[in-house]
């Protein structure tokens, strides 16, 4: 198993925080990891995610809504189609810390064969795009408007 994990002080609140995390219609306006969703945030729905990572490489895969935990919790886990050889966990937790701040947690759980083989380009470029998208998520989150 390998685990990601990076989070970033928010000054905004749960509620306006979770409003970006999850219309996925805006991602392609703000983040630069994430580009594009398609599908609902909604438990047990299939969703299609569009990756860029900072080293140029794209990839596109379709994961399951696994929970909902509104302003506070979204995951979603994807697997290969052959049993045991890679599955991805992302879970997103927006952590109250005062009313208008929050810790934002952005953390991906990887698991199977090539997980272990996958290792150092996950420590650089996934870590480096879910870096990149707390930035820009805190960007957004801090301006006037959503």
């Amino acid at each position: 198993m390998k685990e990601l994990r990076t989070e970033i002080e928010i000054s905004a609140g749960p509620e306006k925080v979770w409003k970006i995390l999850t219309n996925f219609e805006m991602y392609d306006q703000w983040n630069p990891f994430i580009r594009r969703i398609t599908g609902q945030a909604k438990e047990g729905s299939k969703i299609e995610i569009h990756i860029e990572r900072p080293g140029g490489k794209s990839r596109k895969y379709g994961p399951t809504v696994t929970k909902v935990e509104h302003g506070r919790e979204l995951r979603w886990l994807g697997k290969s189609s052959l049993p045991g050889i890679l599955s991805g966990e992302h879970i997103f937790i927006i952590e109250k810390l005062q009313p208008e701040r929050v810790l934002f947690i952005n953390r991906e759980v990887f698991d199977g064969l090539l997980a272990s083989l996958f290792g150092k380009s996950l420590d650089t470029d996934v870590k480096k795009g879910l870096e990149e998208m707390n930035k820009a998520l805190k960007e957004r989150a801090e301006r006037a408007t959503v």
